[in-house]
């Protein structure tokens, strides 16, 4: 064999092997997948949007049981909200803060799933909402009060929620009511002002919460279990730049803007259109 040839050879084999440890932008797009409400789908936007940010190709998907699909690899990546994957793998789990919940969800997954970083300053956690006069008469004001207040006047306590919507059963020592359900957000608020109602339940990133309205500040130790947003996805699946975009939303992503995007999306904008939207004026790092 000629000197010539055998370099071609050797040429050859060398780009394979570099090609087989690197990431091909060129690929399959990758598949996140979310449930078809609202929220998952931005969510699932929000993701694509950060892998395509890196220069991969990746679509969205929606799927009834996205965490089945998941395992299965129909789905490679997966938002999700920490308390509610630990709710739905051990149900009474005690862990309430955002990290004990986040260890608690990584330790009961399935052996075929991992978890990116968790979104510190990104939630959509049960809260306790009130008016501002019951605020003040438990010790707040107008515009804060803190949520450990609530047991103090556990008695006779009427609380409103959204049909459909799961609220915590205690909050500390109360051992809270049935709560009254409503159609929906506006018909419980007005309830809530005229008084026929103590409190009402929202979620934090709700972007339809009022202003006159006082949302009761969970502290530490924490009373009602967090709800912070985290990125599932299929162990080994993922290349190491690829599982980087995916973790840095942890970076730029807060309540504020999920409630931001969330109110854009209900006013019938495009999740995709949203969320890149958002994340080109948030870039990530590189």
């Amino acid at each position: 064999m000629s000197v010539g040839r055998l370099a071609a050879l050797l040429l050859a084999a060398l780009l394979v092997v570099a090609g087989c440890g690197s990431d091909d932008h060129r690929a399959t797009p990758l598949v996140v997948g979310s449930r078809p409400d609202p929220e998952s789908t931005l969510l699932a936007a929000l993701y694509v949007a950060a892998l395509r940010s890196y220069g991969f190709a990746a679509d969205a998907r929606t799927g009834a049981d996205p965490m089945a699909q998941l395992d299965s690899g129909a789905f490679l990546v997966v938002p999700a909200f920490t308390g509610r994957t630990l709710h739905a793998l051990q149900p009474d789990a005690p862990a309430l803060s955002d990290k004990q919940v986040y260890r608690a969800m990584v330790a009961a997954l399935p052996e075929g799933i991992a978890a990116g970083d968790y979104t510190t300053a990104a939630e959509d956690k049960p809260v306790v909402l009130v008016t501002g006069a019951t605020a003040r008469a438990w010790g707040g004001s107008d515009t804060g009060a803190e949520l450990a207040a609530l047991p103090k006047h556990c008695a006779g306590l009427v609380l409103g929620a959204v049909s459909g919507r799961r609220t915590p059963p205690s909050v500390g020592s109360c051992k809270l009511p049935a709560a009254r359900e409503f159609p929906d957000d506006a018909t419980m608020f007005a309830a809530l002002r005229d008084a026929r109602l103590t409190a009402a339940w929202a979620t934090t990133a709700d972007p339809s919460i009022p202003p006159d309205l006082v949302a009761l500040a969970d502290g530490k130790p924490a009373l009602i279990r967090a709800e912070n947003v985290v990125p599932l996805y299929r162990r080994n699946a993922l290349s190491e730049r690829q599982l980087l975009a995916v973790n840095e939303v942890a970076g730029v992503l807060d309540t504020a803007a999920l409630a931001g995007m969330r109110r854009q999306v209900a006013g019938g904008a495009d999740p995709q259109a949203v969320a890149g939207g958002w994340l080109a004026e948030h870039p990530l790092g590189r």
